[in-house]
């Protein structure tokens, strides 16, 4: 065992040692653990980029000084500046840039006096910037209390639609952390979303949907007169999974016609699963979007569906291709560019488009690696005239550097080099592919650092989240992940099992009432795949994930005792009380086929608790104490039984944490934790 260094406690944690639930710091950790940490630390974080309709233009969003800044160049990145609306660079948290159809103005987001009263709202101003080369200050449009997000202009240029939050108090998203609970549950407090307008000459507010209807995306139709949106009733949260598409004028009180109700029997293959992204064909006669069984907004996947702007009969215009939209843009009336997942990989493909149906004309790129411009799942920035884009691109081997240029046969050349001298602290990365049960299998494996053919090595299956998501290459972060566990000598195989994107939606729809049975065999037969081809040692097998791959992490032990030992991070291990649990239960039904008081064998079936006298292995679990969609309760739980049946275990509630752990201490801790649990139970050097 190499020497352990103590840990100096961060001035973060030292602080919430006041709070009421205090936290401690892991007390030792592996120096080789820091060292992997601040190589994860040095990659620069862009968040998002958009082309000029020109064109000419680049903006894109960076982390400087701890905040998200805003940059502009010219469209092969050259001659970069800033853009802010503060008089001292550095004191604003500026992001959500979208081109004005003029090219020449861009607007924006920006935060620069955060709300500190006891209500904590949040605080955002929309500025618009003249990026032409004036010096003149970006002129503030309005000045808002609430949550600000996806700007979208009117084709005219007079007029900015956003999402908006009035009074927000959080982000609007199920993974951030919940409101503490405290009051009438689902009664007090409750925020809404709303579709938002501003007038760009006059400053003008308009909401547009109704207070009591929570919208989650929406679209202007070409002439600015009327949006799509969905939407549910509140709390937003926990309804996205029964979301309607409506279509309305855009004044304020206006009448909005339901489209699609996927709770109707009408909407056929549709029926009682979920719906994102609502686009307007160029002549506004049909809006599309992407439908399929998605288990997180923003995971976006599916077949593609079309339904006339007027109301009428909706069409899958994709039924039985085997790969997952998960991004449209309209090209003509007959025709769309669509971001897709393709076996593991990012594809973007047009596609011709006839009033029942969508079919693959050509292929622009494949990569083995993640893409998108920051506002949607793989979504891409266009110019006005379609011939050049821009995006986001991060892999196992680049960290994340914007692309742009022609569209064409190949993916465009980065055009910036923030990240250009960082190397890969982990190995190489490969695709591993297998049939199993009539289903084609796809996963990524990668190498340990310093890989030598001639040893024999552990490894480590990561399970993804979801499960309707896919594992595709990306460069890490600092938070808890694969190749952190591949810098310190392990294998760590990735699998996309059925339930997964990628190979359609049949695939992605092939779990459904079968949680930790066929996905866990898919699994089971990747690891026999990849120990026929590398050198694995099976008496060394860790297994890991979050969310739904910490539901397997403590499923798959109940099952199996080829695991040796486990890291269950915001898992679930009982469906029948989780379903009264977590905050989000409207998820649920589309996956198990019924609600938990319809159904309770079907949740049942699939809870490790039901089957905890068969788990041998080690098991480190981990949670934020305001997860609203695994809470705590189900570690709790686990960590319980396992202590019951003599299962060395260990339970870590990290404070003011939601789904996705947002302070970076937390981040660091958990990964050193997990990281020194599975060098004690499966090391890597043997």
């Amino acid at each position: 065992m190499p020497k352990r260094s103590r840990l100096i406690v961060p001035l973060s944690l030292l602080t919430l040692a006041l709070a009421p639930q205090a936290f401690a710091a892991t007390a030792e950790v592996d120096p080789r653990i820091e060292q992997v940490l601040t190589e994860l630390g040095k990659a620069q974080s862009i968040q998002a980029t958009a082309i000029s309709p020109d064109g000419k233009q680049l903006a894109w969003v960076i982390q400087r000084d701890g905040k998200p800044a805003i940059e502009v160049a010219n469209a092969d990145g050259s001659h970069a500046r800033r853009v802010t609306a503060a008089a001292r660079s550095g004191s604003c948290a500026e992001s959500g840039i979208a081109w004005a159809p003029d090219s020449h103005h861009l607007a924006f987001v920006s935060n620069c006096n955060v709300d500190l009263t006891s209500t904590k709202v949040m605080q955002n101003a929309i500025y618009l910037a003249d990026t032409t080369g004036h010096d003149a200050a970006p002129a503030r449009l309005a000045e808002l209390k609430g949550y600000v997000r996806a700007l979208q202009w009117t084709d005219d240029g007079k007029s900015l639609g956003f999402l908006y939050v009035a009074g927000a108090t959080r982000h609007a998203s199920a993974t951030a952390a919940a409101k503490p609970a405290a009051g009438e549950i689902g009664v007090t407090g409750v925020e809404v979303q709303r579709v938002a307008s501003l007038d760009v000459a006059s400053g003008t507010l308009r909401e547009l949907t109704p207070a009591d209807r929570y919208a989650y995306e929406f679209d202007w139709s070409p002439d600015g007169s009327r949006i799509a949106y969905t939407a549910a009733l509140p709390p937003g949260d926990n309804n996205w999974w029964i979301a309607k598409l409506y279509v309305q004028p855009a004044q304020v009180d206006a009448t909005a016609t339901v489209l699609v109700d996927p709770a109707d029997a009408a909407s056929g293959s549709l029926q009682h699963l979920q719906i994102a992204l609502p686009r307007w064909s160029p002549d506004a006669s049909r809006i599309a979007f992407i439908g399929g069984l998605m288990s997180d907004q923003g995971a976006t996947g599916g077949d593609i569906y079309a339904v006339p702007a007027a109301g009428g009969a909706l069409v899958n215009l994709t039924p039985g291709i085997k790969v997952t939209p998960s991004w449209l843009r309209w090209t003509s009336p007959q025709s769309m560019l669509v971001s897709q997942v393709s076996n593991g990989q990012s594809q973007l493909a047009d596609y011709a488009v006839s009033a029942t149906q969508a079919q693959q004309q050509r292929v622009h790129f494949t990569v083995p690696a993640s893409i998108s411009d920051g506002s949607a799942s793989m979504a891409m920035s266009l110019s006005a005239d379609l011939r050049h884009v821009a995006f986001l691109q991060s892999s196992y081997a680049r960290a994340t550097e914007v692309h742009a240029g022609a569209l064409g046969k190949a993916a465009p050349p980065a055009v910036t080099s923030f990240n250009a001298a960082l190397k890969p602290a982990w190995g190489k990365a490969e695709s591993v592919e297998w049939n199993n049960e009539g289903f084609h299998v796809q996963g990524w494996l990668l190498y340990p650092a310093h890989y030598d053919p001639k040893k024999t090595y552990p490894m480590v299956v990561v399970v993804h989240g979801g499960p309707s998501s896919a594992v595709i290459p990306r460069w890490p972060g600092v938070g808890y992940g694969a190749a952190p566990l591949s810098a310190l000598g392990y294998f760590v195989f990735q699998p996309n099992p059925r339930g997964s994107f990628g190979q359609g939606e049949k695939y992605v729809q092939a779990n459904r009432k079968d949680f930790g049975y066929g996905d866990l065999r898919d699994i089971l037969a990747g690891v026999d795949a990849v120990e026929k081809k590398f050198p694995v040692d099976d008496q060394r097998l860790g297994l890991t994930g979050w969310s739904y791959g910490g539901f397997m992490s403590m499923f798959a032990p109940t099952q199996t005792q080829r695991f040796r030992a486990v890291v269950a991070g915001a898992g679930i291990s009982n469906w029948q009380s989780y379903y009264g649990q977590n905050l989000i239960d409207q998820w649920m039904p589309p996956f198990f086929g019924a609600s938990v008081y319809d159904d309770p064998a079907v949740y049942a079936k699939s809870s490790a608790i039901n089957f905890i006298k068969q788990v041998k292995t080690p098991m480190l679990i981990v949670v934020g104490d305001r997860d609203a969609e695994c809470p705590a309760p189900q570690s709790f739980e686990m960590w319980h039984a396992l202590r019951a049946q003599g299962v060395p275990t260990s339970l870590v509630v990290y404070p003011n944490e939601g789904h996705h752990f947002v302070d970076p201490a937390h981040q660091r801790d958990v990964l050193q934790r997990a990281l020194g649990w599975f060098d004690k139970y499966l090391p890597a050097s043997r």
